[in-house]
């Protein structure tokens, strides 16, 4: 090249080996070796380890040890590898670039840098992937024309040679200038006129005669695309993108990224990709917005806004059902309480149960609350509200009694004699009322309860206790009242009823006839105590022991004395017969 300055060093050129330089001391201790590295084409620049060292085909000496070598030359396929240099040992490399890319389009502007001519030139960058050539190839434009040809905009200019950064600033050039940067005195500027960049046709990336030198750099393009930018929580949208002439491509959320590319993404939110592709040309910034709806929707209702609810001690009687219909949308998952996890849609038909427990009217608001969520933080919640009315009632009373026998009946003999009419009628009811008290309590069971009075053994009054339940028990049994729920418990003359309770009962009883005045008060009390108490378990509810006093039959019951059989039969069998006091065995 033809330059002043050219023919100043051209003798240099010729007989000076580059070489990368070490300090005397460094040289003393690490082992050295050459590399001999051959270029194509002449003008490509070796870089080594990211360090720019000069163009041409050279000698490098570098330490022993593997080194990255690198070959640019703008406008072609750059080449990077791995060299080993050994101690003392010259190891030979031959690299040919291949050209690549298309012509690049004016308007033009024009840098021109004054400075060393082997110093590499950098454009918006400080890796070897943005070198645009050396300093000898944009120094002159007289006669033969040495030219950095860019768009117009602004651009960060870094010249560096072997690890040292020789100048860097900013270098803003408009359509038809150019501007020279003079390096040897820091970076001084000076704008000209370069009409001929206004009408420079396509220019090829890389064009160097024998003197002349052309390097028309390519600017930045970018296309960024969405698929679809209007989203529901959950799908995904195609993010697709090509840049051209760039160094480094990079999305946010993704990083670094190759210059064309696609990829299905899924945000949680609304985002805006923002794609930037810089390089030597020119950094370039396009940006995507892609809405996503977070917020679920979802809705809950009932068939039936009110239901009426009856319950008679353990069973419900009236339980009306209601339907109850949801839905979701934009949600992975759905939870109504009290239910559970549920389907994203659905409906289910219930029978709702008051909290209350206890006996009384029942009237209670009640809710059903869809909660609708999903991955993108969304959250929706609804509520049904169902309205409960009705009742809780303890069950139908049942009709408890003590039931008297007359002394020492049912014999051993006669084991199913003792209990008359009126002692059957009252079995009777007692069966009827625990029939359907049973209905609503179902652990329900009658205790039968045997005692007798104070004559005799307590063996003696023990088996009669027993007959006297199994009598009992076998007529109710002949009702309908099932075996498992009758219980026994035969208690002889233990427990006995006091003389003073006995008292105090007969005279609050209205029933009893003026003749009863006359008896004797150790003979009523032994009446008292020949008796089957009649239990309702497990309440441990007991009768309230009320004499028969207005009975025909009672006179049989109270006697001390045993009647004959004949007579007890008689009285178990009208529903009302009049006795006499026949004097019979004494004792219970």
């Amino acid at each position: 090249m033809l330059t002043r300055h050219h023919i100043r060093f051209a003798v240099l050129m010729f007989i000076v080996v580059a070489f990368v330089s070490l300090p005397a001391s460094a040289q003393s201790s690490i082992e050295m070796g050459q590399l001999k590295i051959h270029v194509s084409p002449k003008q490509a620049y070796v870089f080594v380890d990211g360090r720019a060292i000069r163009d041409g085909s050279q000698t490098i000496e570098l330490s022993e040890g593997t080194h990255r070598v690198g070959v640019e030359n703008y406008g072609y396929v750059p080449k990077i590898q791995e060299v080993h240099i050994g101690a003392g040992e010259v190891t030979h490399l031959s690299v040919a670039l291949q050209s690549s890319g298309d012509m690049v389009s004016g308007p033009f502007a024009d840098i021109e840098l004054k400075g060393h001519p082997r110093d590499a030139v950098l454009l918006n960058g400080t890796t070897p992937a943005y070198f645009v050539g050396h300093v000898d190839e944009f120094d002159n434009n007289f006669i033969w024309h040495q030219w950095l040809l860019v768009q117009p905009g602004k651009y960060q200019v870094t010249v560096t040679r072997h690890g040292n950064t020789v100048w860097q600033g900013p270098v803003d050039v408009k359509a038809g200038q150019r501007v020279v940067v003079y390096l040897n005195h820091d970076g001084k500027m000076k704008t000209k006129n370069f009409g001929r960049g206004l009408t420079l046709g396509p220019q090829p990336r890389f064009d160097a005669g024998i003197a002349s030198a052309r390097v028309a750099v390519a600017p930045v393009s970018l296309h960024l695309h969405a698929q679809n930018t209007n989203l529901t929580c959950g799908e995904s949208t195609d993010l697709s993108w090509r840049a051209a002439n760039a160094v480094n491509t990079s999305i946010t959320t993704l990083g670094n990224v190759p210059e064309t590319g696609n990829r299905s993404l899924s945000p949680t939110h609304t985002i805006t990709y923002q794609i930037t592709a810089k390089g030597p040309g020119g950094t370039v910034t396009k940006t995507v917005a892609v809405n996503v709806e977070s917020e679920p929707t979802a809705s809950v209702s009932l068939s039936n806004t009110e239901v009426h609810f009856r319950k008679v001690g353990d069973k419900v009687v009236e339980d009306q059902p209601t339907t109850l219909t949801w839905s979701a949308s934009n949600a992975d998952k759905v939870t109504i309480a009290p239910l559970g996890a549920e389907p994203m849609s659905g409906s289910e038909t219930i029978s709702p149960k008051p909290i209350q427990t206890a006996d009384g009217p029942v009237n209670e608001d009640y809710g059903y609350t869809i909660k609708a969520t999903n991955a993108c933080g969304g959250t929706v919640m609804k509520t049904a509200l169902l309205h409960i009315v009705g009742s809780i009632n303890p069950p139908p009373s049942v009709r408890l009694a003590s039931l008297f026998y007359p002394t020492n009946y049912p014999t051993a003999r006669h084991p199913k004699v003792g209990l008359i009419g009126t002692e059957r009628e009252t079995l009777d009811q007692i069966a009827k009322n625990f029939e359907n008290y049973r209905q609503y309590n179902e652990k329900a069971s009658l205790l039968i309860v045997g005692h007798t009075d104070v004559r005799r053994s307590e063996a003696y009054n023990m088996a009669l206790s027993v007959r006297r339940d199994n009598l009992v028990k076998s007529y109710l049994l002949a009702q309908g009242v099932p075996s498992s729920d009758i219980q026994s418990r035969p208690v002889g003359k233990e427990h006995e009823m006091p003389v003073s309770m006995v008292e105090k009962l007969q005279t609050k009883d209205p029933q009893k006839p003026e003749s009863f005045a006359k008896r004797s008060v150790r003979d009523t009390w032994l009446a008292y105590n020949r008796r089957v108490d009649v239990i309702l378990e497990p309440a441990g509810e007991k009768p309230a022991v009320a004499y028969p006093n207005d009975s025909a039959d009672a006179a049989i019951l109270w006697e001390p004395a045993q009647p004959s059989l004949q007579k007890v039969e008689s009285a178990g069998k009208l529903p009302a017969a009049s006795g006499s006091t026949n004097a019979g065995l004494n004792g219970d």
